[in-house]
C-alpha cells in the first residue's frame, strides 16, 4: 500500500513538473498582434438625428363657464364625443349678496309703481267713461300702466336671474348650462359634482370645466438641440413612431421650428412640430410618446470604412493599410485619410486611400 502512495506521488510531481514546462515554454514564445481585415466599400452615408416628443392635437379648447357658482351636474365624461352645442355641465348660482339685495329692492320698487300706476288707470277710467277727461289722458294712463308692468315683469327675471341664473325669457340659453363650444373628444373632465367655478373676467382665467380636441388633427411636438437646430428647416421629411403602436410609421414633414429657445431643462433646445397624416390618427391617444427621425445628410454611393477603424489624433485622421500579408507579424503602412460625413457606424473617405486597399481592423483575440 505504501508503495502505490509512493508511486502516484511522483506520478503528480512529475505532471505538474511537465504542466510548468509547457506554461513557461508557451509564455516565451514571441506574440504577435492580429488584426482583422477590411476593405473600403462604396455605400450610401446618411446623418440622422432622433428627436424625442408626444403626439397631442393640434387645439385643445378648454370650455369655461360664463357664470360663477357651483357645478350641479356633469353631462359628460372623459372620451364622449360632442357636438357644438351639446350640454357639458349645469351650474348652480350662487347669489352674490349685494346683486341679490339691489334686485329685490329694484322688484319692490316696480311693484310700488305698478299698484300707483293701477290706482290712476282705475280712477281714469271712471272719469273717462263720464266724459270729464279725454280720451288722450284715458290712454297716457293706460300706456303708464303698461310700462309699469314691464318693470315689474324685468325686475322679477332679473331677480331670477341673480338667484338661479335662469331668465324666464330664455331659459333655453341660459349661462346655467356649460355647452361645448366645437366639434370633438373630450379629453379630461377636471371638476367634479360640487365644485365650485368662476367665469372669466379680466382679472381671472376662469375655471376649465372640459377640454376637447378634435383627435383627427394631430401633431407631433417635439424638441430639437441647438446644435442641430441649424440644420433643420421646414418641409424636411421625417418618420415618425410611436411606442404604444409598434407598428406604426407615419411620415410627415416639419411644418414649425420655434424661433426661440427653451432651457429649462438645463440644455438649450427648440420645439418642432409636424402633422400626423389623417390615414394614421386611428387608434391614437393625447400624450402618446414619439419619436421622429430625421436625415439631416446624406452622401450617395461614397467611399466608406467602419469608424471604429479610423484613428483621430487632433484635427487628423489616419488608417493603417496592409503592405504584407505573408511577414510574420504582418505591416501596415499609417496612412493619412480625408474624412467626411458619418452616421456613427460608417464614416465617408473623402481623400487618402482608393477601394483597392486593405484596412487594419479591430484586433483579435488569439
Amino acid at each position: 500500500m505504501k508503495k502505490f502512495f509512493r508511486t502516484s506521488l511522483w506520478i503528480l510531481l512529475a505532471l505538474l513538473a511537465a504542466g510548468t514546462f509547457f506554461f513557461l515554454w508557451q509564455n516565451s514564445r514571441p506574440r504577435h498582434d492580429r488584426y482583422e481585415s477590411v476593405v473600403p466599400a462604396f455605400d450610401t452615408i446618411e446623418r440622422t438625428t432622433v428627436l424625442t416628443g408626444t403626439i397631442e392635437p393640434r387645439d385643445e379648447i378648454q370650455i369655461k363657464p360664463q357664470i360663477s357658482g357651483i357645478i350641479a351636474e356633469i353631462a359628460v365624461e372623459p372620451g364622449d364625443q360632442v357636438r357644438i352645442g351639446d350640454i357639458i355641465a349645469r351650474i348652480k348660482v350662487v347669489p352674490e349678496a349685494s346683486q341679490l339685495s339691489s334686485a329685490q329692492n329694484r322688484l319692490s320698487v316696480a311693484s310700488i309703481g305698478l299698484n300707483e300706476k293701477e290706482t290712476t288707470f282705475r280712477r281714469d277710467s271712471v272719469l273717462y267713461s263720464r266724459q270729464v277727461i279725454s280720451r288722450q289722458e284715458f290712454e297716457t294712463s293706460l300706456n303708464a300702466r303698461a310700462r309699469a308692468r314691464e318693470e315689474v315683469d324685468a325686475a322679477e327675471d332679473a331677480l331670477a336671474i341673480v338667484r338661479e341664473g335662469v331668465s324666464r325669457y330664455n331659459a333655453t340659453e341660459s349661462n346655467t348650462m356649460v355647452r361645448a363650444t366645437v366639434d370633438g373628444l373630450v379629453l379630461d373632465v377636471p371638476v367634479q359634482v360640487g365644485s365650485s367655478v368662476i367665469q372669466a373676467n379680466t382679472l381671472n382665467d376662469g375655471t376649465t370645466v372640459a377640454v376637447i380636441a378634435d383627435m383627427s388633427d394631430l401633431i407631433f411636438r417635439g424638441k430639437v438641440d441647438e446644435t442641430e437646430v441649424g440644420m433643420l428647416r421646414a418641409g424636411m421629411p421625417l418618420t415618425i413612431t410611436v411606442g404604444a403602436i409598434p407598428e406604426l410609421e407615419a411620415h410627415s414633414q416639419i411644418e414649425y421650428i420655434a424661433p426661440k429657445g427653451d432651457n429649462s431643462s438645463g440644455a438649450n433646445t427648440f420645439e418642432i412640430k409636424a402633422a400626423i397624416p389623417a390615414e394614421n390618427t386611428a387608434g391614437m391617444r393625447s400624450g402618446y410618446s414619439a419619436n421622429a427621425t430625421i436625415a439631416l445628410a446624406s452622401s450617395g454611393r461614397v467611399l466608406t470604412l467602419p469608424e471604429g477603424v479610423i484613428e483621430f489624433a487632433g484635427d487628423s485622421t489616419f488608417v493603417h493599410i496592409l503592405t504584407d500579408s505573408l511577414a510574420e507579424p504582418r505591416k501596415y503602412l499609417r496612412k493619412a485619410v480625408e474624412t467626411g460625413l458619418s452616421d456613427g457606424i460608417n464614416i465617408e473617405i473623402t481623400a487618402g486611400i482608393d477601394s483597392t486597399v486593405i484596412v487594419r481592423g479591430k484586433k483579435t483575440v488569439e
